[in-house]
């Protein structure tokens, strides 16, 4: 399998002759605004990220180049980060609408579907891609309040590795369970700790990529979602500071536009 790193949380997996793209935000360097232009500057608990306008930074390679022979869009959650998502409702507009999207649940399917996608599936527990089975896995979209629904999944195939994509949660007893139980041998962890005041930690910090590590400790485990949203705490860099030492050389972070063979 290729895993490649596009920006925030959007990947690219190609996995047992099928390429998967994952949570496609694909808008251009800065066009989201800022937290103060969304009214939301309360929720930042860095003060000075206020004024950081998202994405942060520009795409690794043009849309066209991202969208080049994928064969299913998998959406863990529609969030604006996630997705590219519009005043009208509707999301996904640069998306080839064509191309079959795997979500959720029924209320992600009904946004798909009204934005114009014409093969809109729900992920379950036992989804079928030809030989390749998918598991969806849940996910705890905040250490307070849950930010919203969010999802993710599991791909098995017999000439593959196992690969988890855990998704927007924070480590939580739900997500150790899959871990124990799947195994995965590939694991991509979403590990900027954004952090809103309402809903307190939102995703993985260094302590719960620790905690994936000793639940999997023979797994590559990859930190993404890194670098490219306001309410982020934590940085490429200060992840990799924040590491515990006999772990810090085990945990992948990859750069926007970096690719891994596993």
């Amino acid at each position: 399998m290729k895993f490649e790193q596009i920006r925030n949380a959007t990947i690219i997996l190609d996995y047992a002759g099928k390429k998967f793209l994952v949570d496609p935000w694909l808008a251009p360097q800065g066009s989201n605004g800022t937290f103060k232009e969304l009214g939301m500057e309360k929720e930042v608990i860095c003060p000075e990220h206020n004024e950081l306008a998202m994405p942060i930074c520009a795409l690794p390679k043009s849309v066209a180049e991202i969208l080049d022979g994928v064969d299913y869009y998998i959406i863990t959650h529609i969030h604006p980060d996630h997705i590219d998502m519009y005043p009208d409702g509707k999301v996904g507009k640069d998306l080839k609408h064509n191309t079959p999207v795997l979500v959720q649940n029924k209320d992600d399917a009904e946004v798909l579907k009204k934005s114009g996608f014409t093969d809109v599936q729900v992920m379950t527990e036992n989804t079928q891609i030809g030989e390749i089975t998918l598991i969806k896995t849940p996910a705890l979209h905040g250490t307070k309040v849950p930010c919203g629904k969010a999802s993710g999944f599991i791909l098995q195939h017999k000439n593959e590795k196992s690969v988890y994509v855990a998704g927007d949660t924070i480590f939580y007893d739900e997500v150790q369970k899959a871990l124990r139980q799947y195994r995965p041998e590939v694991i991509i962890l979403n590990a900027c700790a954004a952090t809103f005041n309402t809903f307190g930690r939102l995703i993985m910090d260094d302590g719960d990529v620790a905690n994936v590590y000793e639940v999997c400790p023979n797994a590559k485990i990859i930190a993404s979602h890194m670098d490219n949203v306001a309410h982020a705490t934590l940085t490429r860099k200060t992840l990799g500071e924040k590491l515990q030492h006999n772990i810090a050389d085990k945990i992948l972070i990859p750069a926007d536009g970096e690719i891994y063979h596993f």
